[in-house]
């Protein structure tokens, strides 16, 4: 059972104010504030301190101990004491709501956008819209000048370990035109069906690049794979964990769940994500020189990947574990590392090597398509 509360409260989130909050010395100040949470709404910013909570000082408590004042029943009250950046103190009462902790953070770097996706929860995929609308607007600098609109967007997705798997769906279809996302595949009829996006693409033409390590798992390898077999992004890393199976959780009695797995996940282009998991288009866990010399390929206009790929998306489930193994150990698992980053760079800056290493734009054929 605790077990069980643990996961529910990271799926749907803690009651609270919606604030991240960091310890600097003695003060406990915001960190970040959830758009849209009682704490954005009654005027928190990034940089604020929070002076008390419900009549108690907070100078000098653990970060612990006012995040466990400021959390609480959903739907209750709590007074707030907060000092802005220009030295007011304001309070005022709060009522708690489900926030989902902060799965998507946003940084420009040169002309890209990069979103670190940390998991899926409940409000992954809204945010993650938001990042995107935000990025794509024109906004104007302290000094009045237009910042240089956005070249390409990369979706880091190391470490993501998974979550709420319609959240990956969702935020699939925030990049991809009408067309299948993924499928699902199982014994009993209920447990096949498929996923499309609906058309509604938010950054056209805008290249996407995503990055992966052996770490990236479950729901962050279907984002991954729809993206990549569509032929809507490049993907770069290292071959990724391989959980690709759909469960069920019914809640018991006492409070525990039982979780029934039913049904595989199959990419839009067949193959099956457990086992075998996603291979990037540009590896990057075999070394610098090896490296090196698949830029080199790629700048020549092939894939140094193609054929590898090629293989690995014609598979198909039930997999013998020597043919997964054997697959994946052309870009053998790895955390990720500074080269993915670079590599991101070098192919939004350069249309040409972005273009060829894309898969071709999947067409409605197939059995996953059908």
């Amino acid at each position: 059972p605790r077990q069980a509360e643990d996961d529910r409260t990271r799926r749907a989130g803690q009651a609270g104010i919606g604030v991240v909050l960091a310890r600097r010395n003695n003060a406990i100040l915001v960190q970040s504030v959830t758009a849209d949470g009682p704490a954005a709404i009654a005027g928190l910013t990034v940089g604020d301190t929070i002076v008390a909570v419900d009549g108690q000082a907070t100078r000098g408590k653990s970060l612990a101990a006012v995040n466990g004042w400021l959390t609480g029943q959903e739907d209750t009250p709590v007074d707030v004491s907060w000092r802005g950046r220009d030295g007011k103190t304001r309070a005022i009462e709060l009522v708690r709501v489900l926030v989902p902790p902060e799965s998507v953070r946003a940084e420009r770097i040169g002309t890209a956008l990069v979103l670190r996706i940390s998991d899926f929860n409940n409000g992954t995929a809204g945010r993650l819209q938001q990042e995107i609308e935000l990025g794509l607007a024109a906004e104007r600098t302290s000094v009045g000048t237009v910042q240089a609109p956005i070249q390409g967007i990369v979706l880091d997705l190391r470490g993501n370990r998974g979550g709420v798997l319609r959240q990956a769906v969702l935020a699939a279809d925030i990049l991809l035109p009408a067309g299948i996302i993924a499928s699902t595949s199982g014994r009993d009829p209920d447990a096949t069906r498929v996923m499309r996006s609906t058309g509604g693409d938010q950054a056209p033409f805008i290249p996407v690049v995503v990055l992966v390590d052996g770490r990236t798992a479950s729901a962050a390898e279907v984002l991954a794979a729809a993206l990549a077999d569509r032929g809507r992004a490049v993907v770069v890393g290292s071959a990724t964990w391989g959980k690709g199976l759909v469960q069920t959780i019914a809640e018991l009695p006492d409070g525990g769940e039982l979780r029934i797995t039913w049904s595989r996940i199959l990419a839009p282009l067949g193959w099956p994500i457990h086992e075998l998991g996603v291979l990037p288009q540009i590896c990057t866990s075999l070394g610098q020189e090896v490296l090196s010399a698949a830029l080199e390929t790629l700048m020549t206009g092939q894939a140094p990947m193609a054929e590898q790929v090629a293989r690995h998306r014609a598979l198909r489930a039930p997999l013998a574990p020597a043919d997964a193994v054997a697959i994946r150990n052309f870009c053998p698992a790895a955390e990720g590392r500074e080269a993915d980053m670079r590599v991101a760079k070098l192919l939004i800056e350069n249309p040409a090597s972005y273009a060829s290493a894309l898969l071709a734009p999947l067409r409605e054929a197939g059995p996953a398509a059908r």
